[in-house]
Formats: C-alpha cells, sequence, structure tokens
C-alpha cells in the first residue's frame, strides 16, 4: 500500500512540475516578446565562398571575372553565408526566455533565409542583453537571376561595400517563438518584427 501511495505520488508531483515547466516557458516567452532587439552586426559574408566586399558594384559580377560564381550559377547552386548577430535587451522586470524560433529574413521584400534557431536563449531582467549569433544560409541562385530580387540583392552588396551613393536597403527579420509542451510545438501568436537599414557600418558593428 505504501508503494503505491508513493507512486500516485510521483505521478501527482511529475504533473505539477510540468505544468510549472510550460507557464514557465509561456512567462519567459510572453516577456520575449516585450524585449527590444536589435541587428549589431554582420560578419562572414561570402557568396559561392567570395567575400562579397569584392562585389563592389554590377560590374563586378562579371562571370568572366570570377569564374567559381559561374560554375555556382551554372550549377543553380549559389550558397550565400552570412553570420547575423542579433542584440535582445530586456527592459523588463521578469526573466525572458525560449528554447527555440521560427526566423524568417527579408530583403526588400524578398523572402532570403528561413529557418528555426534550436539553441536556448536567456535574457536578464531590468536592461540585460543577449547576443545572438544566428548562422544563415540560402541558395541565392533566385536573387541573381531573378531581375526584381536581384536589383535588390545587389544593391545590398553595394550598401555592405562602402559603395558611395547607394540608396539604403532595408533587412527585415521575423521571429517567432515556439513552444515545447510535451510532444507538441505551439507557434508563438505573430512575429517579433525587427528592421534595419543595411550599409557598410553592418560590418563593423556600428
Amino acid at each position: 500500500m505504501k508503494k503505491i501511495s508513493l507512486f500516485i505520488l510521483g505521478i501527482a508531483l511529475t504533473g505539477l512540475f510540468q505544468q510549472c515547466a510550460v507557464s514557465r516557458q509561456i512567462s519567459e516567452a510572453k516577456t520575449l516578446g516585450d524585449c527590444k532587439y536589435a541587428i549589431a552586426s554582420a560578419d562572414n559574408i561570402t557568396l559561392a565562398g567570395i567575400d562579397v566586399r569584392q562585389f563592389r558594384n554590377m560590374q563586378d559580377f562579371d562571370l568572366a571575372k570570377s569564374p567559381r560564381l559561374a560554375l555556382a550559377l551554372l550549377s543553380q547552386d549559389v550558397p550565400l553565408n552570412l553570420r547575423l548577430n542579433l542584440d535582445v535587451t530586456n527592459p523588463t522586470k521578469q526573466q525572458a526566455g525560449i528554447n527555440q524560433f521560427e526566423y524568417k529574413v527579408f530583403l526588400s521584400e524578398n523572402e532570403v533565409f528561413t529557418g528555426f534557431w534550436d539553441q536556448r536563449i536567456d535574457v536578464q531582467p531590468n536592461g540585460g542583453t543577449t547576443r545572438v549569433p544566428m548562422q544563415l544560409s540560402t541558395n541565392a541562385y533566385r536573387l541573381l537571376t531573378d531581375s526584381k530580387a536581384r536589383d535588390a540583392f545587389v544593391n545590398m552588396v553595394e550598401n555592405l561595400s562602402g559603395k558611395a551613393g547607394s540608396q539604403p536597403s532595408k533587412l527585415t527579420i521575423k521571429l517567432r517563438p515556439t513552444l515545447g509542451i510535451g510532444n507538441s510545438q505551439i507557434n508563438y501568436p505573430g512575429y517579433i518584427t525587427i528592421e534595419k537599414e543595411v550599409t557598410a557600418k553592418m560590418l563593423a558593428g556600428e
């Protein structure tokens, strides 16, 4: 009888702990929605393995001068990689955090990156700041072959390279935290949106 009572107590405590864990996730995710977000910098930006700072204008996309880019376009696989350093600041009195989130990154309304971040993020209260180094990768073939997307992409590259007179291009990040409840996942209602103009200062973190 004693063993049965302990077993029932164990089940009850397990259920209580799970309920507490779910409540904590919801509270931390809600606080995450109240945080302030800023794109601190972008670095390690490569296109087909080439540092994008080598592409200062449209003429630098001359395939005769860049056989590596030509081969990538021929295979329709043009890897674009970068690290986007995102600063999250918590102005509230509550702990903010999440285990994973869905993200979408747009360049002048063109969707460039999508994916999931699955590493724990904690942001301390009362002005605590956490830097999230998001490693982003995509196939940029469409960005270079679609006329509308290409103009926005080339303009971004020119901005990053510091070309004088370039029109600012807008980078938009949309984040949606995901809560893990048992074997199910529940998405945060709506997206957290961050916007920033792309300039050469992003490479320097200014």
